[in-house]
């Protein structure tokens, strides 16, 4: 077994070891290297195969629950059976054993998603189904006013506690927060979508109540990101970045309070900004 290999076998899964060469004022060194694990990661129902994406290799059970539920697969996080982890030469299956009612909208709506980790709306085949993609958000019902000081305290929490970016300087990163500001669940991969399914994958076995808390995201606020926080019942997203036109129309028509620019002290609400204290 090489230094490498063994290395690699103490690593935080995820996180692989390379030897590198690293220039800097003219003089070149061989050191170690940390490097984000990305792996081609299908995901089956009922033995039938639904989308492929790249992904980080873990958290994967969350990973599952999110997607399947923030994509219109799940009516609910009931119709999941259970998900079993499958090891090919490819990459992973993750198995999903769903209801006869899950199985039957996935066969009326065959969405193949050939994925990216930073894939929007790959696989969509016409402007049509496009559209019918766009309107699937729901609206959400308000409960919750913030402190905008609770969503800068959220996102330094959140870049403190990303343990694969601090190896590998090559994830993003999504948190649930509570109102004050506190990180509750931390999810991490390659994919700023990713990481977000699997946050939300986790917010929905943990139970807690999406009305009393938000999300913070180490991205930008596509559209998408929008758009799986409000099909996840999630009423508040708190962004490092800015966020598209698209993104804040999204927001708009869902009844999200979107914020971008998150930095310490300073933020920008695109939507909803009386909900601010």
């Amino acid at each position: 077994m090489s230094a490498l290999d063994a290395e690699d076998r103490l690593l935080p899964p995820g996180v692989h070891a390379a030897e590198v060469s690293a220039w800097q004022g003219g003089h070149v060194e061989a050191r170690p290297d940390w490097l984000a694990e990305e792996v081609p990661v299908a995901l089956v129902c009922n033995g039938i195969s639904q989308a492929v994406m790249l992904a980080s290799p873990t958290d994967l059970e969350d990973f599952a629950l999110g997607f399947a539920l923030t994509e219109g697969w799940l009516a609910s996080p009931a119709e999941l059976y259970g998900v079993e982890r499958v090891e090919q030469a490819q990459g992973l299956e993750l198995r999903l054993q769903v209801a006869a009612a899950c199985e039957w909208r996935l066969r009326q709506r065959r969405r193949s998603l050939a994925g990216r980790s930073g894939c929007g709306l790959c696989g969509i085949e016409s402007l049509a189904q496009l559209q019918r993609e766009l309107a699937a958000p729901p609206l959400l019902t308000p409960l919750l006013h913030l402190p905008a000081a609770a969503l800068g305290r959220a996102q330094q929490a959140l870049l403190a506690g990303q343990a694969l970016q601090q190896l590998t300087g090559a994830t993003h990163a999504a948190a649930w927060c509570s109102p004050q500001g506190e990180v509750l669940l931390l999810r991490e991969d390659v994919g700023r979508h990713n990481a977000l399914d699997k946050l939300i994958g986790a917010l929905l076995k943990a139970g807690h109540d999406r009305r009393q808390g938000f999300v913070a995201i180490t991205s930008r606020a596509s559209y998408e990101m929008v758009q799986k926080a409000a099909m996840a019942g999630v009423g508040v997203l708190a962004a490092a970045s800015a966020p598209t036109a698209l993104a804040l129309r999204c927001a708009q028509a869902c009844g999200l309070l979107l914020a971008g620019f998150v930095r310490g002290e300073r933020l920008v609400a695109y939507t909803f900004a009386e909900r601010l204290l």
